[in-house]
Protein backbone atom coordinates (compact mmCIF):
# COMPACT_ATOMS: atom_id res chain seq x y z
CA UNK A 1 0.00 0.00 0.00
CA UNK A 2 2.93 2.67 0.98
CA UNK A 3 4.40 1.61 -2.69
CA UNK A 4 1.14 2.67 -4.30
CA UNK A 5 1.00 5.69 -2.76
CA UNK A 6 4.32 6.54 -3.09
CA UNK A 7 3.82 6.19 -6.93
CA UNK A 8 0.67 8.10 -7.02
CA UNK A 9 2.94 11.00 -6.18
CA UNK A 10 4.05 10.56 -9.84
CA UNK A 11 0.87 9.65 -11.72
CA UNK A 12 -0.58 13.01 -9.79
CA UNK A 13 2.21 15.20 -10.81
CA UNK A 14 2.08 13.98 -14.36
CA UNK A 15 -1.82 15.10 -14.43
CA UNK A 16 -1.20 18.37 -12.74
CA UNK A 17 1.43 18.49 -15.77
CA UNK A 18 -1.45 17.79 -18.24
CA UNK A 19 -3.95 20.40 -16.91
CA UNK A 20 -1.54 23.13 -16.60
CA UNK A 21 -0.63 22.94 -20.32
CA UNK A 22 -3.59 21.48 -22.05
CA UNK A 23 -6.19 23.39 -20.19
CA UNK A 24 -4.48 26.74 -20.80
CA UNK A 25 -3.77 25.70 -24.60
CA UNK A 26 -6.42 23.42 -25.62
CA UNK A 27 -10.42 23.43 -25.70
CA UNK A 28 -11.08 20.80 -22.89
CA UNK A 29 -13.14 19.00 -25.64
CA UNK A 30 -9.82 17.95 -27.22
CA UNK A 31 -8.27 16.32 -24.49
CA UNK A 32 -10.42 15.96 -21.45
CA UNK A 33 -11.64 12.28 -22.12
CA UNK A 34 -8.15 10.99 -23.55
CA UNK A 35 -6.63 8.08 -21.55
CA UNK A 36 -4.39 9.56 -19.05
CA UNK A 37 -1.18 8.45 -21.70
CA UNK A 38 -2.62 10.07 -24.51
CA UNK A 39 -3.25 13.42 -22.42
CA UNK A 40 0.54 13.33 -21.88
CA UNK A 41 1.52 12.25 -25.13
CA UNK A 42 -0.77 15.61 -26.20
CA UNK A 43 1.06 18.20 -23.46
CA UNK A 44 4.59 16.45 -24.25
CA UNK A 45 3.66 17.39 -28.00
CA UNK A 46 2.45 20.82 -27.32
CA UNK A 47 4.74 22.32 -25.07
CA UNK A 48 7.42 20.79 -27.46
CA UNK A 49 6.13 22.43 -30.50
CA UNK A 50 6.17 25.60 -28.48
CA UNK A 51 9.51 25.45 -27.42
CA UNK A 52 10.93 24.70 -30.77
CA UNK A 53 9.47 27.54 -32.05
CA UNK A 54 10.07 30.02 -29.01
CA UNK A 55 13.40 29.06 -28.45
CA UNK A 56 14.44 29.34 -32.62
CA UNK A 57 12.57 32.18 -33.29
CA UNK A 58 13.80 34.32 -30.79
CA UNK A 59 17.49 33.19 -30.71
CA UNK A 60 17.25 33.43 -35.12
CA UNK A 61 15.82 37.14 -34.68
CA UNK A 62 18.94 37.60 -32.04
CA UNK A 63 21.61 36.57 -34.07
CA UNK A 64 20.68 37.36 -37.54
CA UNK A 65 18.64 40.58 -37.35
CA UNK A 66 19.51 42.43 -33.98
CA UNK A 67 23.18 41.65 -34.05
CA UNK A 68 23.40 40.78 -37.99
CA UNK A 69 26.81 40.44 -38.95
CA UNK A 70 27.72 40.61 -35.64
CA UNK A 71 27.88 36.86 -34.68
CA UNK A 72 27.44 35.41 -37.97
CA UNK A 73 28.56 37.00 -41.04
CA UNK A 74 25.65 38.20 -43.84
CA UNK A 75 26.77 35.56 -46.55
CA UNK A 76 26.90 32.75 -43.64
CA UNK A 77 23.37 33.57 -42.82
CA UNK A 78 20.68 30.67 -43.84
CA UNK A 79 18.24 31.48 -46.07
CA UNK A 80 14.49 31.58 -45.36
CA UNK A 81 14.06 28.42 -47.48
CA UNK A 82 16.64 26.19 -45.79
CA UNK A 83 14.90 27.31 -42.20
CA UNK A 84 11.21 26.22 -43.62
CA UNK A 85 12.82 23.25 -44.65
CA UNK A 86 13.98 22.40 -40.83
CA UNK A 87 11.00 23.42 -39.70
CA UNK A 88 9.07 21.01 -42.05
CA UNK A 89 11.11 18.09 -41.02
CA UNK A 90 11.25 18.38 -37.41
CA UNK A 91 7.35 19.32 -37.08
CA UNK A 92 6.98 15.41 -39.24
CA UNK A 93 9.51 14.44 -36.46
CA UNK A 94 7.91 15.79 -33.37
CA UNK A 95 4.95 13.45 -33.05
CA UNK A 96 7.31 10.75 -33.01
CA UNK A 97 10.26 12.23 -30.63
CA UNK A 98 7.56 13.32 -27.60
CA UNK A 99 5.94 9.88 -27.30
CA UNK A 100 9.98 9.20 -25.53
CA UNK A 101 9.17 11.40 -22.56
CA UNK A 102 5.83 9.96 -22.64
CA UNK A 103 6.73 6.31 -22.42
CA UNK A 104 9.62 7.46 -19.95
CA UNK A 105 6.98 9.00 -17.84
CA UNK A 106 4.58 6.33 -18.08
CA UNK A 107 7.33 3.65 -16.81
CA UNK A 108 7.98 6.10 -13.99
CA UNK A 109 4.62 6.46 -12.75
CA UNK A 110 4.25 2.58 -12.93
CA UNK A 111 7.65 2.15 -10.47
CA UNK A 112 9.76 0.42 -13.30
CA UNK A 113 12.66 2.79 -12.59
CA UNK A 114 14.95 4.35 -9.88
CA UNK A 115 13.32 7.35 -10.05
CA UNK A 116 12.42 9.17 -7.07
CA UNK A 117 10.53 12.30 -6.67
CA UNK A 118 11.45 15.05 -3.80
CA UNK A 119 15.01 15.42 -3.05
CA UNK A 120 14.13 15.53 0.54
CA UNK A 121 14.03 11.91 0.27
CA UNK A 122 17.69 11.99 -0.94
CA UNK A 123 19.34 15.24 0.16
CA UNK A 124 21.55 17.81 -1.88
CA UNK A 125 24.43 15.86 -1.30
CA UNK A 126 23.29 12.79 -3.40
CA UNK A 127 20.93 14.50 -5.37
CA UNK A 128 23.84 16.58 -7.63
CA UNK A 129 26.07 13.03 -7.32
CA UNK A 130 23.21 10.81 -9.12
CA UNK A 131 23.02 14.30 -11.54
CA UNK A 132 26.27 13.82 -12.07
CA UNK A 133 26.39 10.40 -12.93
CA UNK A 134 22.97 10.46 -15.09
CA UNK A 135 24.79 13.06 -17.30
CA UNK A 136 28.05 10.83 -17.70
CA UNK A 137 25.60 8.06 -18.82
CA UNK A 138 23.81 10.62 -21.58
CA UNK A 139 26.90 11.91 -22.69
CA UNK A 140 28.59 8.31 -23.09
CA UNK A 141 25.77 6.82 -24.76
CA UNK A 142 24.53 10.26 -27.42
CA UNK A 143 28.41 9.68 -28.58
CA UNK A 144 27.89 6.62 -28.86
CA UNK A 145 24.60 6.81 -30.69
CA UNK A 146 25.59 9.58 -32.50
CA UNK A 147 29.10 8.22 -33.72
CA UNK A 148 27.25 4.50 -34.82
CA UNK A 149 24.83 6.50 -36.96
CA UNK A 150 27.68 8.21 -38.99
CA UNK A 151 29.94 4.45 -38.66
CA UNK A 152 26.88 1.71 -40.01
CA UNK A 153 26.39 3.04 -43.19
CA UNK A 154 22.52 1.80 -43.62
CA UNK A 155 21.87 3.86 -40.49
CA UNK A 156 23.45 6.71 -41.66
CA UNK A 157 21.84 6.36 -45.28
CA UNK A 158 18.56 5.64 -43.94
CA UNK A 159 18.24 7.76 -40.67
CA UNK A 160 21.17 10.56 -39.98
CA UNK A 161 21.55 11.50 -43.67
CA UNK A 162 18.29 13.56 -43.44
CA UNK A 163 20.01 15.74 -41.04
CA UNK A 164 23.57 16.16 -42.35
CA UNK A 165 21.65 17.73 -45.47
CA UNK A 166 22.12 20.85 -43.64
CA UNK A 167 25.99 20.59 -43.73
CA UNK A 168 27.68 24.18 -44.04
CA UNK A 169 27.25 27.53 -42.41
CA UNK A 170 24.70 29.00 -44.52
CA UNK A 171 21.99 25.94 -44.43
CA UNK A 172 22.52 25.85 -40.79
CA UNK A 173 20.49 27.33 -38.21
CA UNK A 174 18.73 26.90 -34.83
CA UNK A 175 15.55 25.22 -36.23
CA UNK A 176 17.97 22.41 -37.65
CA UNK A 177 18.84 21.10 -34.02
CA UNK A 178 15.24 18.98 -34.63
CA UNK A 179 15.46 18.57 -38.11
CA UNK A 180 15.95 14.76 -37.93
CA UNK A 181 14.24 11.24 -39.09
CA UNK A 182 12.13 10.72 -36.43
CA UNK A 183 13.77 6.98 -35.16
CA UNK A 184 17.23 9.05 -35.62
CA UNK A 185 16.01 11.92 -33.07
CA UNK A 186 14.80 9.05 -30.80
CA UNK A 187 18.08 6.83 -31.04
CA UNK A 188 19.95 10.18 -29.76
CA UNK A 189 17.37 10.80 -26.84
CA UNK A 190 17.09 7.08 -25.47
CA UNK A 191 20.63 7.05 -23.07
CA UNK A 192 18.23 9.54 -21.13
CA UNK A 193 15.52 7.13 -20.78
CA UNK A 194 18.13 3.98 -19.98
CA UNK A 195 20.05 6.35 -17.55
CA UNK A 196 16.35 6.21 -15.55
CA UNK A 197 17.34 2.12 -14.53
CA UNK A 198 20.97 2.49 -14.08
CA UNK A 199 21.30 5.52 -11.51
CA UNK A 200 18.59 7.60 -9.09
CA UNK A 201 17.06 10.52 -10.85
CA UNK A 202 14.99 13.49 -9.45
CA UNK A 203 11.74 12.98 -11.61
CA UNK A 204 11.28 16.93 -12.68
CA UNK A 205 15.30 16.95 -13.62
CA UNK A 206 14.69 14.03 -15.62
CA UNK A 207 11.61 15.23 -17.44
CA UNK A 208 13.43 19.02 -17.75
CA UNK A 209 16.49 17.75 -19.13
CA UNK A 210 14.98 15.80 -22.02
CA UNK A 211 13.22 19.36 -22.49
CA UNK A 212 16.54 21.19 -22.34
CA UNK A 213 17.54 18.83 -25.44
CA UNK A 214 15.35 21.47 -27.67
CA UNK A 215 17.08 24.06 -26.58
CA UNK A 216 20.32 22.73 -26.23
CA UNK A 217 20.08 21.44 -30.04
CA UNK A 218 18.96 24.69 -30.95
CA UNK A 219 22.33 26.46 -29.80
CA UNK A 220 24.65 24.13 -31.14
CA UNK A 221 23.11 24.40 -34.69
CA UNK A 222 23.93 28.42 -34.28
CA UNK A 223 27.48 28.07 -35.84
CA UNK A 224 28.53 30.41 -33.08
CA UNK A 225 31.29 29.49 -31.50
CA UNK A 226 31.04 30.31 -27.97
CA UNK A 227 34.87 29.01 -26.58
CA UNK A 228 33.37 27.44 -23.06
CA UNK A 229 35.77 25.00 -22.52
CA UNK A 230 34.73 21.65 -22.19
CA UNK A 231 31.62 22.63 -23.61
CA UNK A 232 31.10 20.89 -27.28
CA UNK A 233 29.25 24.34 -28.74
CA UNK A 234 28.10 25.18 -31.70
CA UNK A 235 31.75 25.94 -33.12
CA UNK A 236 32.47 22.25 -32.46
CA UNK A 237 29.16 20.95 -33.95
CA UNK A 238 29.42 23.08 -37.28
CA UNK A 239 33.03 21.38 -37.80
CA UNK A 240 30.83 17.91 -37.42
CA UNK A 241 28.67 18.86 -39.63
CA UNK A 242 31.58 19.64 -42.45
CA UNK A 243 33.73 16.92 -41.52
CA UNK A 244 30.95 14.07 -40.78
CA UNK A 245 33.78 12.37 -38.40
CA UNK A 246 34.55 14.97 -36.10
CA UNK A 247 33.08 15.90 -32.29
CA UNK A 248 30.54 13.39 -31.59
CA UNK A 249 29.85 14.54 -28.17
CA UNK A 250 26.75 16.57 -26.77
CA UNK A 251 26.78 18.60 -24.02
CA UNK A 252 30.92 18.26 -23.65
CA UNK A 253 34.30 17.47 -25.37
CA UNK A 254 35.41 14.43 -22.61
CA UNK A 255 34.08 11.69 -24.76
CA UNK A 256 35.61 13.21 -28.04
CA UNK A 257 38.80 13.78 -26.85
CA UNK A 258 39.45 10.24 -24.92
CA UNK A 259 38.37 8.15 -28.33
CA UNK A 260 40.51 10.95 -31.40
CA UNK A 261 37.55 11.98 -32.73
CA UNK A 262 38.27 15.83 -31.28
CA UNK A 263 38.91 18.35 -33.67
CA UNK A 264 38.79 21.98 -32.10
CA UNK A 265 37.35 24.98 -33.75
CA UNK A 266 40.50 27.45 -33.28
CA UNK A 267 43.06 24.68 -34.40
CA UNK A 268 40.15 24.34 -37.25
CA UNK A 269 40.59 28.36 -37.92
CA UNK A 270 44.24 28.35 -37.47
CA UNK A 271 44.32 26.27 -40.35
CA UNK A 272 42.39 28.18 -42.55
CA UNK A 273 44.05 30.96 -41.90
CA UNK A 274 47.20 29.24 -43.02
CA UNK A 275 46.17 28.30 -46.61
CA UNK A 276 44.68 31.75 -47.14
CA UNK A 277 49.02 33.24 -46.58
Amino acid sequence: MEGDKYWQQFLDETTMFNNIVLRHLLPSSWWVTLPHFLQTWLRNFVAGTLLYFISGLLWCFYIYYLKRNVYVPKDAIPSNRAMLLQIYVAMKAMPWYTLLPTVSEYMIENGWTKCFFSISEVGWFAYITYLAMYLVIVEFGIYWMHRELHDIKPLYKHLHATHHVFNKQNTLSPFAGLAFHPLDGILQAVPHVIALFLVPIHFRSHIALLFIEAVWTANIHDCIHANLWPIMGAGYHTIHHTTYKHNYGHYTIWMDWMLGTLRDPEDDSCQKAQKVQ
